[in-house]
């Protein structure tokens, strides 16, 4: 369930936003991390602000993720953990990029899309469209806006000291982050930080989604073992967000244990 009172202060803030913006289409950013609701608030925005007549478009990062076969090479070349998608390194900033800038001609651009059942890109005629003259491009990630750490030579949890102990995996996915990805996050008009309670937190909400995925079934469900390594992949950055992103948000939105909103 949306937060009302969240739902119209980012309304407020986006349509104000419209008015004043220099250049079209204001990109809004919504960074959380997994199970934070991101995906549901998007949703919710693009059909009340579309209700209200702007036109938009929406994007998640992880629509922009290389294709199967580049990550695959990315795990001979590079490390065997890029072939696990989501860290900086797996995305195509440059297919990001290229999307925004046709939006910025007014362009009704393709909207990439990502196929996570077959693990690869859509194919490019399943792509969406946006309208033309798109007002508000909604992008939403779960490191959307993240900015690099200054250190990442100690490992945070076992993944990292068993799977990464040269530290190779993090430095390149951290290098990769204050690259392309900064080109990317500055397109961001307006950032928005859904602000989970601590990574103990996080955690939790991601196993609970697999937990829901269990009782219905299919053979790429997680066990809670395959979750807990799954997840540590994303919790240095998680950590670092939730660390360094509030003092600089736009709009920090700080959620409780059972993802409801304490404070705006």
């Amino acid at each position: 369930m949306i937060d009302q009172r969240l739902a119209d202060a980012l309304c407020k803030r986006i349509e104000e936003a419209v008015r004043s913006a220099s250049r079209l289409p204001l990109v809004v950013g919504i960074c959380g991390a997994q199970g934070s609701g991101k995906s549901t608030l998007a949703a919710h925005l693009a059909e009340r602000l579309g209700g209200a007549g702007l036109r938009l478009a929406t994007l998640s990062l992880d629509d922009l993720y290389k294709t199967r076969s580049e990550r695959q090479r990315m795990a001979r070349e590079v490390h065997p953990l890029f072939a696990t998608r989501g860290v900086p390194g797996t995305h195509d900033v440059a297919l990001g990029l290229d999307t925004i800038s046709a939006l910025e001609r007014g362009e009704a651009a393709p909207l990439p899309r990502f196929d996570k059942g077959a693990d690869d890109r859509a194919p490019r005629e399943a792509w969406p469209l946006a309208p033309e003259a798109t007002q508000v491009l909604l992008l939403e990630g779960w490191c959307v806006g993240a900015r690099p750490q200054p250190d990442v030579s100690e490992p945070v949890n076992a993944l990292e000291t068993l799977e990464d102990p040269s530290g190779l995996w993090r430095s390149h996915a951290n290098a990769a982050l204050a690259g392309e990805y900064q080109h990317l996050f500055a397109r961001i008009g307006l950032l928005v930080l859904l602000a989970a309670p601590g990574w103990e937190v996080v955690a939790k909400w991601r196993e609970q989604q697999e937990a829901e995925l269990r009782t219905k079934g299919g053979a790429a469900v997680m066990n809670p073992a395959a979750v807990s390594r799954f997840i540590q992949h994303y919790e240095r950055l998680t950590r670092w967000i939730l660390e360094e992103m509030p003092m600089r948000a736009d709009l920090t939105v700080r959620l409780g244990p059972d993802r409801e909103v304490l404070g705006l």
